[in-house]
């Protein structure tokens, strides 16, 4: 018996545990017959035959010729008899085991490490059957027992004699072991995998949400969606060739046959080009949401939306929950909140301003953008220091991909240089891109300036419109980046530049100190580095670090401000999935602002001193102040799909700034319901309804000016607004949606300024508020020929500056905005579109005596020399209705490989200047309108290469 060996879980196998071996010689077919003792007999008699041969041959007997032998001494000759032929040897065929079965393995000699081989000596009968079981030498242990009870189960197939079954005896040894096994070979493959990633040609951003439809051999057709990264993955695929055809509306489509072979998985990258020229840009993106809405608009459409002059941001404007900003501001306005009250990113990276100076174009041009995701309310833990609204935007690749003579693009070739160059009456941009000398890199460089002020300026004056100025703006980008299958790292600096200045030859009747030379600007830059990476195929990283500078200039008679700050921006996010439909995404968000502020004003109200009137009557003083604003954050947020419909997204956000001493803790929840899910291969003419909602606190940090000791409070608290919003999305046919939305949001600890206990005006958290409204956008998706939609918002934005004051409507509510839009291609390269807007007019707050019959306007102010304004109740006049009509038409040609497009875009076609404010007589006893901006008309040449 070999030496005992500890058992362990993985060797015990077998019938309850054990495992057992059959011999080898078992196993081959047949069973060895222990016939030792006959055979020890036999060679007993065969040594004694020997011997006797010996003697007896010893004798000298002779023999006849004949053959004859001689008997006895007489001579006579004896003849032998004759020759009988032998008999034929029987043929013996040993008994072959058929069934074996496993013996119970000895509980306590497992525990023990005990091994042992059993010998058993086996009768079969005629039948096969086992009718006996000896053990000639017993091992004890309870292996004895085991084996026996095993072998009497066994079956064999009889043993045999000349073709007759035969009873036998086999002598069979019986092993015990505690040694693992290796595993029979699996048998082999019959099936393959096939997987992909859907790509844009020119930016290779994923395509997310796309249907992929596989055709097999037999005609079969299997159908997948892409997920977040643009992947898809089919498996147990008989071998063979599958046709993979992917149909998107706006892209060229894809019919690309691939091999599947057995016990192989094939892998296949496919890009997509647009129909149209350019990039898909993203507003909301379709990958799986950690926000309950984000709008998505195709490149086609925003392109193609009139007025917009094919500016990707600008199309924002014609979403739901997006206000009409007022005349000649570029201010982005969402549900209802103070345009501060929403941020904008690039990548992470926060920039102060979306749109150049009269709100015509956006500080990124369209030709940059990868994506652009819109959060109007409820966004993701990922985002804080804001209560209104959120733009993610993304820039993309450098394209280096080069194009055929039909402009399409060439698959063998990705080291080509491309270029643009485009004009009209607002701006003109060029932008060059392509590779690096150094392997991997590739480079964008880009740039764009105003033309607007060249013309526009005589052109108000002619129609005797209130602002009669235009201003000078510019915006630049650089990008160097190396990208490979895992990761990107993208080195950029870009930046934007406005500048307005006029003469005010008729100062304001209420403070007349504010004329003469009015100079304003504002102008940011930024250096960043991106980087993101897999880090595992469950593990993702994505690291943004940024610096730049801010500044603001502004100064009208002899009150002027200057800010500058170098906000440097720190964000840092991994990316787990632990299993199917569990995965953390947790990170840091560091802002560090070193600022710079020089004012020169008249002194605030000190503590007991009333409002002291005009600023004629009020001395100036100089104040420069430095200093430093930190405010650093930690976010995590959970994304489970509890079940296929379902989709949840937890998260906790913590804040704190370091200018008001304060940090906060924001929870939030929202969560995405298919009720009935979209189309598929066995469905597809089912139509998708989800349900969706969300809820959440937000906080947003007083602004620095408002906690400074000078101008300001300090210790005052963070603004905060708790969101709420559920709402249905309806696919009614297979190109049009439906979204109807409701929201609603409380704010409380608003930053407000009213009098203190010694009567100064200072600042407190005592401001309270709420929005309310609902959305409806009915949406017609792009096909070969028409795209448009109409969108609706009703809404209603209140405030309370103190518990004691009455409730107003706050500055920015827009109780009604339709937007009705659409474009038609006509063919030939032609397309138009057109593009109306109906919006409740803006708030004014009207002078006391328009608030209340018989009393004063203004009163006047001797020390001044002038009228001041007694303000009736804020807000509570509503100028007349705004509404504006857009058209736009476009005609492009492809010219080998460069296209050639020119369009004309025109704003307010039929010249409806909208009304923007008030305007006073001296005393402020009769009113007038301030108009706005009067139709602007862009024609344009572009030229791709």
């Amino acid at each position: 018996m070999s030496e005992p060996r500890p058992a362990t879980k993985e060797a015990v196998r077998g019938r309850e545990g054990a495992r057992t071996r059959t011999p080898l010689w078992m196993k081959r077919g047949g069973i060895r017959r222990e016939g030792w003792m006959d055979s020890r007999l036999g060679a007993v008699a065969g040594v004694g035959v020997l011997a006797a041969g010996i003697v007896f041959g010893s004798a000298r007997v002779a023999r006849a010729q004949d053959g004859s032998v001689p008997r006895g001494n007489s001579g006579a000759v004896i003849k032998p008899p004759a020759e009988e032929p032998p008999a034929p040897k029987p043929v013996i065929k040993d008994p072959v085991l058929l069934d074996f079965v496993n013996a119970t393995y000895p509980p306590e000699a497992i525990k023990e490490g005990l091994e042992a081989t059993v010998v058993l000596k086996i009768t079969i009968d005629r039948e096969g059957h086992v009718t006996k079981v000896e053990i000639p030498a017993p091992v004890g242990h309870g292996f004895d027992e085991a084996a026996r009870a095993a072998a009497l189960q066994f079956r064999f197939e009889p043993a045999t004699r000349d073709g007759k079954a035969i009873p036998a005896i086999v002598r069979y040894p019986y092993h015990f072991t505690l040694t693992p096994v290796e595993a029979a070979p699996p048998p082999p493959p019959t099936t393959g995998i096939l997987s992909g990633r859907l790509r844009l040609a020119e930016t290779d951003a994923p395509l997310v949400g796309e249907p992929v439809m596989l055709v097999g051999p037999d005609g079969s057709a299997r159908q997948v969606t892409t997920d977040q990264d643009g992947r898809w993955h089919v498996e147990n695929l008989p071998p063979g060739s599958y046709h993979v055809k992917i149909v998107v509306q706006g892209f060229e489509d894809i019919d690309s046959v691939e091999e599947v072979a057995a016990g192989e998985e094939t892998a296949v990258t496919l890009r997509m080009r647009p129909q149209t020229e350019g990039i898909e840009v993203i507003v909301g993106g379709e990958r799986p949401a950690r926000e309950v809405t984000r709008r998505t608009v195709e490149r086609r459409e925003i392109e193609r939306i009139p007025g917009t002059n094919g500016d990707a941001l600008r199309s924002l404007q014609s979403l739901p929950g997006v206000g009409r900003p007022p005349g000649l501001a570029g201010l982005l306005i969402v549900r209802g909140s103070a345009p501060q009250d929403s941020v904008t990113f690039v990548d992470g990276t926060g920039v102060p301003l979306i749109y150049h100076f009269l709100g015509l174009t956006s500080v990124l041009p369209t030709e940059l953008l990868d994506r652009i995701d819109f959060y109007p309310g409820n966004f993701s833990a990922r985002f804080g220091r804001a209560m209104g609204g959120v733009v993610d935007v993304g820039l993309r690749s450098p394209n280096t991909q080069c194009v055929q003579d039909n402009g399409k693009p060439d698959p063998r070739k990705h080291n080509c240089f491309h270029g643009l160059l485009q004009a009209d009456f607002i701006d003109a941009r060029v932008m060059l891109e392509g590779p690096l000398p150094i392997k991997g890199w590739s480079f964008l460089a880009a740039g764009r300036k105003s033309l607007i002020n060249s013309w526009l300026k005589p052109a108000l004056e002619a129609t005797g419109a209130s602002v009669t100025t235009a201003p000078v703006y510019y915006d630049y980008q650089l990008i160097a980046e190396h990208k490979t299958e895992h990761a990107r790292t993208s080195l950029r600096f870009y930046g934007s530049d406005d500048r307005v200045a006029f003469i005010i030859n008729d100062p304001f009747v209420q403070d007349p100190a504010l004329g003469g030379s009015l100079r304003y600007g504002t102008s940011f830059y930024r250096a960043q580095l991106f980087y993101q990476t897999d880090l595992s195929s469950k593990a993702t990283l994505t690291a943004n670090l940024s610096a730049g500078k801010d500044a603001i200039n502004f100064s009208v008679g002899n009150v002027r401000f200057d800010i500058k700050t170098v906000p440097i921006d720190w964000r840092y996010e991994l990316g787990y999935t632990f299993t199917k439909g569990v995965k953390l995404s947790s990170g840091l968000d560091f802002e560090l602002a070193p600022f710079d502020v020089q004012v020169r004003a008249p002194d605030p109200p000190r503590p007991g001193e009333p409002d002291p009137g005009p600023y004629a009557a009020r001395p100036p003083r100089e104040v420069h102040t430095k200093g430093m604003g930190f405010r650093p954050a930690w976010y995590g947020e959970f994304e489970l799909e509890p079940i296929d419909r379902l989709r949840l997204v937890p998260g906790l956000r913590a804040d704190f700034a370091r200018d008001t001493g304060h940090g906060e803790l924001a929870p939030r929840i929202s969560g995405r319901y298919d009720f009935v899910k979209g189309s598929d291969a066995e469905h597809p003419h089912r139509r998708r309804t989800t349900l969706k909602g969300g809820a959440g606190v937000y906080y947003q940090p007083p602004q620095f000016q408002e906690t400074d000791a000078i101008f300001g409070t300090p210790g005052l608290y963070s603004n905060r607004a708790l969101h709420y919003s559920v709402g249905v999305e309806q696919e009614l046919t297979r190109h049009v949606d439906l979204s109807l939305e409701g929201f609603y949001k409380n704010l409380t600890d608003l930053v407000a300024r009213g009098v203190n206990d010694q009567g100064a005006y200072t600042y407190n958290n005592l401001g309270t508020g709420y929005v309310i409204g609902g959305e409806t956008l009915i949406r017609y998706k792009p096909d070969e020929h028409f795209f448009g939609w109409i969108a609706y918002t009703l809404s209603r934005s209140v405030r309370r500056d103190g518990p004691d004051l009455p409730r107003y409507l706050f500055q920015y509510d827009q109780t009604h905005n339709l937007t009705v839009l659409g474009s038609y291609r006509l063919g030939r390269g032609w397309e138009f579109g057109a593009r109306f807007s109906l919006v409740s007019g803006p708030l004014d707050t009207p002078t006391l005596m328009q608030s209340y019959p018989g009393a004063l306007p203004a009163l006047y102010a001797s020390d001044a020399g002038t009228y001041a304004k007694l303000d009736g109740t804020p807000f509570s006049r509503r100028l007349p209705l705004t509404h504006t009509l857009d058209i736009r038409i476009d005609k492009h040609w492809q010219v080998k490989k460069v296209r050639i497009s020119t369009y004309l875009d025109v704003k307010n076609v039929y010249n409806h200047a909208s009304v923007e404010g008030f305007t006073y007589n001296y005393n402020f006893s009769q009113t007038g309108y301030q108009k706005g901006v009067p139709i602007i008309p862009s024609l344009g040449f572009r030229m791709e290469i």
